[in-house]
């Protein structure tokens, strides 16, 4: 691992442990084992590091789901996929999503981060709502507008569908970060929720 990158790992670390507002640049140089003005010569400061951390962040993401077979962040190309996927493989794809916001630890690392910070940095408060509830639900009410434009899905309002699917993910993820020991049921709930959806609004012709 290169200097530049052990600086993100070493600064998530913190910044998961302490929150981002308590943690200073000598403190992340101190963990690299690094002296702060070598650490500039990397990023010009901790917002450049966190910004970095959040780019890297949706590389990932976007890694894991080519690995997938979607393209996770492009409604139009995901509505094709899915629109094909039968319901066990439409549940085992909402799964292994789910297991990977879940158990990625760069990913759970910033997560805790933010809900660390939500309540008393602004700044990152609305990263926290960007990320865990306005992009899911912006991705999500595309792609379920589109299949239902295709006539894959019948909705009488594509908002109020978006928020049904999408909801018991956001709930359960919260739920086991607090206690991982719900995770076998929270998967077994997301494996009925996933297919009753289906069965409420696939059409059939």
């Amino acid at each position: 691992m290169d200097t530049k990158q052990k600086i993100l790992e070493e600064a998530l670390t913190l910044f998961s442990e302490r929150g981002f507002t308590n943690v200073f640049v000598n403190d992340i140089a101190e963990r690299v084992g690094i002296k702060a003005p070598s650490l500039y010569k990397h990023y010009p400061g901790k917002q450049a590091i966190f910004d970095a951390i959040i780019e890297e962040m949706h590389r990932r993401f976007l890694e894991e789901a080519e690995r997938l077979h979607i393209q996770g962040n492009d409604p139009a190309k995901d509505a094709e996929k899915y629109r094909e996927l039968q319901e066990d493989q439409l549940v085992k794809l909402g799964i292994d999503l789910f297991l990977y916001q879940l158990h990625d630890d760069y990913t759970r690392r910033i997560r805790k981060m933010l809900t660390i910070e939500q309540f008393s940095h602004p700044e990152l408060a609305a990263v926290y709502t960007a990320q865990y509830v306005d992009a899911p639900l912006y991705y999500h009410g595309a792609l379920l507008g589109l299949m239902a434009q295709q006539g894959v899905l019948q909705a009488e309002n594509t908002e109020t569908m978006t928020i049904q699917f999408f909801a018991p993910f956001y709930l359960l993820m919260t739920v086991c970060d607090r206690d991982p020991a719900r995770e076998k049921d929270a998967v077994r709930i997301l494996e009925d929720h996933i297919r009753q959806f289906d069965k409420l609004y696939r059409r059939t012709i």
